[in-house]
């Protein structure tokens, strides 16, 4: 046994088949990270604000942990395996390999439409506005505005999504509903100091 793990240590350090093994090693982080990440956020978000059994709530947890996990992983490994094949096609990395080789992995692993992929997508989508903002001033598409603009989209942010809430409540996200249920319509209801103050109904 030793002698194998020698020879894979061996292996790996010698540099040898390294786009080969960065997917593999790309496969195991989507794993590890997505489980790190989805895990926590299922456990509070799963008690907080579903019904069921515990048993129900853990089935739950450990459905959408692994779903998140694998989803990760195999993204991963498809863009990595992707980026690899073209770069050695071409003799050379690319700009343009990035974007292929996601949408692909896009399209086959978060193309599903389930709670899942709908907040990895929606989170994606967040930060892609800001990174694309920030890179039009950098290549000076944009003017770089003389004032912070921060509290202005802030403004416009929430603005928008009570309006959404009040009004067109069913086009929200279903956990953006049930925390704004819980902030803006349940603060409207109680009975005693029981209900007003320790427990919310």
């Amino acid at each position: 046994m030793a002698t194998v793990v020698a020879a894979i240590n061996h292996l790996l350090a010698s540099g040898r088949f390294k786009e080969a093994l960065a997917v593999v090693k790309g496969l195991r982080n989507g794993l590890v990270y997505g489980v790190k990440i989805r895990a926590p956020h299922a456990l509070v978000m799963t008690f907080l604000f579903r019904d069921g059994s515990v048993l129900e709530k853990l089935r739950t947890i450990a459905r959408m942990t692994y779903q998140h996990s694998t989803n990760l992983a195999t993204f991963v490994f498809i863009y990595k395996a992707l980026t690899a094949i073209m770069k050695w096609l071409e003799s050379q990395k690319k700009q343009y390999h990035s974007f292929i080789a996601a949408f692909i992995g896009g399209y086959y692993v978060f193309g599903d439409n389930n709670p899942v992929n709908k907040q990895i997508n929606m989170y994606l989508l967040s930060r892609i506005m800001f990174g694309l903002v920030n890179l039009g001033v950098k290549k000076g598409v944009i003017k770089k505005p003389k004032w912070d603009v921060f509290p202005w989209f802030a403004a416009l942010v929430w603005g928008i999504v009570l309006w959404e809430f009040e009004y067109h409540r069913e086009t929200l996200q279903p956990s953006l509903q049930s925390s704004m249920t819980y902030l803006y319509d349940d603060s409207n209801i109680w009975h005693n100091l029981r209900d007003f103050l320790i427990y919310n109904k």
